[in-house]
């Protein structure tokens, strides 16, 4: 699963560092292409010279190799890496990551990385107890990055607890389960829509919502990057796609959103709805800006938009999966089990505007999966990234039609 693979193995100040070369040697050995980014501290643990020979590539550790105006482009790297490795991460290097402080090659790497990212922490026991580590090690989780958690046993000052690196081993086997499950979707094609939809009352004003699209978007990248087709419908948000495997249709109002979804549903193994759609659209739409000084008042009509979920929701084959969203003020259960039933949802993703931390605007989400059959399935606050990744994850447990297919 690493053949063909490009790791950027990050090396920082710990007696574990002499394992980085064994973390080398074993990607080489299947087929990965490494390169090696050390801490200045890191240097006085391992040459540097060791790991450029295993890897065939050198170190890179300062920002300028010579002084004739060179240096080392961390973008570049960041936009070249599959993922990110840094192991051993010293507790220096965590509270680094965690806190944006970019004063070093491997920091500031880590900061343009849009690879995965694995740490893999090295320390005493009671420097990794502490709760600024700790702290730090779960900011990095809400990041959405990987904790490759360190073992308990004998420790270079002596002592022995839970802070010794995972062995080099059980590192690649974490990277390598990483990416055989990240095609799993391979031949599945999935609908996805995200972000708002803007109902206009004239040319300069519309009726709209608080939806940043960055729940739908992180889906889509977790469905593309396991292997799957993905259309993805988005209303007006200024982010980004990344993944080639993404097809992006962008519409502006529920109406335009309700045909791109009837018409690309059809072809699709599973429809994940994300998008916070209007209910409603002005009755009419005036041709021209309207006035403020022609009238005291204003009153707008409103009629409802064609309802997509019920929509697809009565279409939906056997063979398909339909998965909403319901966001809840209050009786959140309760309301979002009767949308599950009266939508024809397989799956329903609760959030709560109560959850500090969740919902609309922010990058995290705290989210319960209710099924067809009543279970639930409730996921920590944690990075959108992580929550789309760990929502997948349900996904091609409890639905037939999210499970892998063979590929000849």
């Amino acid at each position: 699963m690493l053949r063909g693979k490009n790791i950027i193995l990050g090396v920082t100040g710990s007696i574990a560092a002499y394992k980085a070369a064994c973390l080398v040697r074993a990607f080489v050995k299947k087929g990965a292409k490494v390169q090696v980014v050390m801490t200045p501290a890191g240097k006085e643990f391992i040459t540097p010279l060791t790991l450029a020979t295993l890897s065939s590539n050198p170190v890179i550790s300062e920002f300028f190799s010579n002084r004739d105006g060179t240096w080392n482009s961390h973008v570049d790297l960041g936009l070249w890496a599959d993922v990110m490795l840094i192991a051993p991460a010293s507790a220096s290097t965590v509270g680094k990551m965690a806190n944006g402080i970019a004063d070093n090659m491997l920091v500031t790497t880590y900061l343009s990385c849009k690879a995965p990212v694995f740490v893999a922490p090295a320390m005493d026991l009671d420097m990794y107890a502490h709760p600024s580590t700790q702290q730090n090690l779960n900011k990095l989780r809400s990041y959405g990055n990987h904790i490759i958690e360190p073992e308990t046993g004998f420790l270079a000052s002596g002592l022995e607890g839970k802070g010794r690196m995972s062995e080099p081993d059980d590192i690649v086997k974490v990277l390598e389960n990483f990416f055989s499950s990240r095609k799993e979707l391979q031949k599945k094609k999935i609908l996805i829509t995200a972000g708002p939809t803007y109902e206009k009352i004239d040319p300069v004003r519309f009726i709209g919502n608080y939806s940043s699209g960055k729940m739908g978007f992180a889906l889509a990248e977790a469905c593309a990057g396991r292997g799957a087709e993905v259309t993805l419908v988005s209303g007006p948000v200024s982010l980004k796609t990344t993944h080639p495997s993404i097809e992006r249709v962008d519409v502006e109002s529920a109406e335009e959103m309700y045909h791109a979804a009837v018409r690309i549903f059809p072809s699709c193994d599973v429809a994940v709805l994300c998008a916070a759609v209007a209910d409603y659209r002005p009755e009419r739409q005036a041709p021209e800006k309207i006035k403020r000084e022609r009238s005291e008042a204003m009153s707008v009509s409103l009629v409802r938009n064609k309802d997509i979920a019920a929509t697809l929701g009565k279409d939906k084959r056997t063979n398909q999966t339909l998965v909403g969203f319901a966001l809840e003020t209050k009786n959140e259960l309760t309301n979002a089990k009767e949308k599950l039933q009266r939508k024809n949802f397989d799956v329903i993703v609760l959030n709560s505007l109560s959850d500090e931390g969740a919902g609309f605007g922010y990058d995290t989400n705290k989210v319960t999966l209710i099924d067809k059959y009543g279970r639930e399935t409730a996921l920590p606050l944690q990075s959108k990234t992580e929550v789309a990744e760990k929502i997948i994850d349900y996904l091609v447990d409890a639905c037939p039609q999210m499970q892998p297919v063979e590929v000849t």
